[in-house]
């Protein structure tokens, strides 16, 4: 016994075996470009939806008045145009009523020519615009403008409006801290939920191949279930590097079409360390007990049942977690940020709504000791489940060779 590792050195070896082993399978291969055909399908996806957009006729109203009534709606459509832009919609002249003659917008519209969305009939002092529903609600405040306009004559162009704008306001400020907070929770549920899965199914295969067993005689439990769950999470930042290049590719590609969050309360650089610091704490809690559930684990199948309500349960722990960032300083936001496996989705909603690092520090520390409590309790539960070597099994081998001894 003198001679095996310490803890903390055979879980560096087991952390180094796993990792290269895992790192060098074609599976972790396939693994990591499953999520970025997403990203290949929607980069191609928004090229081709630009560029229908782009050739696209937008929706035209068809004029059919009389010529006098088509050239005042043209006029005053032009007037528009260059005050109200895009708000007034392109006109188009089907034909040039006569006195007397009537004319049908239906049937126009029912031999669809060219792209008329709606059609404009009647005379200037009584307009009947023609068309679907959506659209003649939202022409009828453009279409009544421009009827007037040339009604009672063309406006003239409109004063310029002095503005003076403010960089930002409270309110603004903490609209955008709650979207980036929304955004980084969001963010690190998924990647947690999408990378912790690997766990589960590691320690079965070794378990399936004996190799569980050959560890536990060399090297102390505690330090199997550290290495593996190191080596995974390194794994694990492995495939966030390979998808976050995939992600700046594509927001480069198309950054000017996304949306951009507004600054945390801690600053993007702060965010970004105390972002990975929490996935690393998330992903250590969750995988800890992915880990004992995978030690207690015979089949694969049997893995999958055992994991559903952890599952269900991390989705409950995630929306109460929002639900407490909208009331910071509450009672819910409290024991979220206490309760260890909702810690960190509400300490980096936190980061993006306060500013303040000493409250990360704490709460950092705090789920590093959950972490290897719960480490090591699925050890020992591993121990006496599996290996049938825990306290119990060593009461009832000493009482069963007494009760040997007192026979013989």
């Amino acid at each position: 016994m003198s001679n095996r590792l310490s803890t903390l050195a055979a879980a560096l070896v087991v952390a180094r075996r796993d990792f290269t082993a895992i790192l060098f399978s074609r599976s972790f291969l396939f693994f990591l470009l499953g999520p970025l055909f997403p990203i290949v399908v929607a980069v191609l996806a928004g090229g081709v939806g630009a560029h229908i957009q782009q050739s696209a006729t937008p929706p035209q109203l068809g004029l059919a008045m009389s010529s006098a009534d088509v050239d005042a709606v043209l006029q005053a459509r032009r007037a528009f145009a260059d005050q109200l832009g895009d708000a007034v919609p392109p006109v188009i002249v089907i034909a040039r009523v006569r006195p007397g003659e009537g004319f049908d917008a239906r049937k126009m519209l029912a031999m669809r020519k060219e792209n008329i969305a709606a059609v404009l009939t009647g005379s200037l002092s009584h307009p009947e615009l023609t068309g679907t529903r959506e659209q003649i609600e939202e022409w009828r405040g453009p279409v009544g403008l421009i009827a007037a306009a040339a009604l009672h004559g063309v406006p003239g162009p409109v004063p310029p409006v002095a503005l003076h704008g403010t960089a930002s306001s409270t309110a603004s400020e903490r609209q955008g801290h709650v979207a980036t907070a929304q955004a980084a929770q969001t963010l690190l549920f998924l990647l947690t939920m999408v990378l912790a899965g690997m766990v589960l199914s590691n320690l079965v295969e070794e378990k399936a191949n004996k190799v569980i067993e050959v560890l536990a005689a060399a090297i102390p439990m505690d330090a199997v279930f550290f290495g593996k769950l190191f080596a995974m999470l390194g794994i694990s930042f492995v495939g966030i590097a390979v998808w976050g290049t995939a992600v700046a590719g594509f927001i480069a590609f198309a950054g000017s079409q996304l949306p951009v969050l507004p600054a945390p309360a801690v600053g993007w650089p702060m965010m970004i360390a105390l972002g990975v610091a929490y996935f690393a704490m998330a992903y250590l809690l969750l995988g800890s007990v992915f880990l004992a559930i995978g030690s207690l684990a015979t089949t694969v199948r049997e893995v999958q049942t055992l994991s559903m309500p952890v599952t269900m349960l991390q989705l409950v722990i995630f929306f109460l977690a929002s639900f407490a960032m909208s009331q910071p300083g509450s009672v819910t936001e409290i024991g979220a940020v206490v309760f260890p496996f909702s810690s960190p989705f509400a300490m980096v909603a936190r980061a993006a709504q306060e500013p303040g690092l000493g409250q990360h520090l704490a709460a950092l520390a705090w789920q590093a000791l959950w972490v290897i409590l719960l480490v090591r309790g699925g050890s020992r539960l591993f121990r006496k489940r599996v290996m049938k070597s825990g306290p119990g099994t060593s009461k009832r081998n000493r009482k069963s060779r007494k009760a040997a001894a007192a026979t013989a």
